[in-house]
């Protein structure tokens, strides 16, 4: 199928915040950018967020998301925006996308890179234009990780809560041959997903919907859950603890990311009461994925 594009007027949003503000910023511009980065100026310990999203869209969603999140975090971190040509931020986005290879299986290429495959490794497919969920931030890479650790146990129910470009989904699909379903809260990750779920041939084997948390009656009717992958933020991981544990089957495993390494006792705090422990920790750069096991 044709590869997902973007409208020809994008912009880029940013802000500047310090690390304690990062991950509640991450989800304000996320809240309507297709893409999110951000980059450390370690001299000012300072991050700089940078979204892309077409020109004019999402405006009233977005000034709302950043007054929640300057009210959450107590840093009010003011907007600055330029134009992007779209052309050229595809050829940049391309060009900052080489093949990743992850862990001992998993390779992630975008549609733009040519040539024969890695040998031994499984090959995850996503449109050079999406850079989400690429694999290369420290989060994916922990949770693919995470995946090779607890394939051993051939979980059979599978769920990807808060999926974005779809890679979890794809790499339990193809590494451990079972169907998996995978949700998120928001409709272009959801859109964005199911084009990379057939362009991985995988339409047939991964469903996704949309849904905020739990709230789509599917994924209560198709657990409890042998693993489950939620790859979100640390703060809606720790207040979902509750309805994450309800859902997972006894002697089954959780894989949380999305968190920093120092968010990890306090992630793992909110989980302890309802029956999940750690089973293992994985860092990349400053993020933690934590392997959790249901009583």
């Amino acid at each position: 199928m044709p590869p997902l594009r973007h409208a020809t007027a994008l912009e880029t949003v940013s802000v500047v915040v310090p690390p304690e503000a990062l991950e509640i910023y991450e989800s304000a511009l996320g809240s309507v950018c297709g893409t999110v980065d951000f980059f450390l100026d370690e001299a000012a310990g300072r991050w700089t967020l940078e979204g892309v999203k077409n020109q004019g869209a999402g405006e009233a969603e977005l000034a709302a998301a950043l007054t929640l999140a300057a009210a959450l975090s107590g840093v009010a971190a003011p907007l600055t925006r330029h134009a992007t040509p779209a052309e050229g931020w595809l050829e940049r986005t391309r060009s900052a996308f080489p093949e990743q290879f992850v862990g001992r299986r998993f390779a992630v290429r975008g549609t733009h890179i040519r040539g024969p495959l890695a040998p031994g490794r499984i090959t995850l497919h996503l449109d050079a234009s999406v850079a989400f969920g690429s694999g290369e931030h420290g989060s994916t890479r922990g949770c693919l990780r995470a995946l090779e650790s607890v394939a051993y146990l051939r979980p059979r129910r599978i769920l990807d809560l808060g999926t974005g470009s779809g890679i979890l989904a794809f790499a339990a699909t193809r590494l451990l041959h079972r169907p998996v379903l995978a949700s998120d809260i928001d409709a272009w990750s959801v859109r964005t997903a199911r084009a990379n779920a057939a362009l991985n041939r995988l339409a047939t084997r991964v469903r996704v919907v949309r849904s905020d948390g739990w709230t789509a009656p599917i994924l209560t009717r198709q657990g409890p859950y042998d693993l489950i992958f939620a790859n979100i933020l640390a703060r809606p991981l720790c207040r979902m603890a509750r309805q994450l544990a309800t859902h997972v089957a006894p002697g089954g495993r959780v894989i949380l990311a999305g968190l920093l390494a120092k968010q990890r006792r306090w992630v793992l705090s909110a989980h302890r009461p309802h029956g999940l422990e750690l089973e293992r920790v994985f860092y990349e750069d400053r993020w933690a994925t934590l392997v959790l096991r249901r009583h």
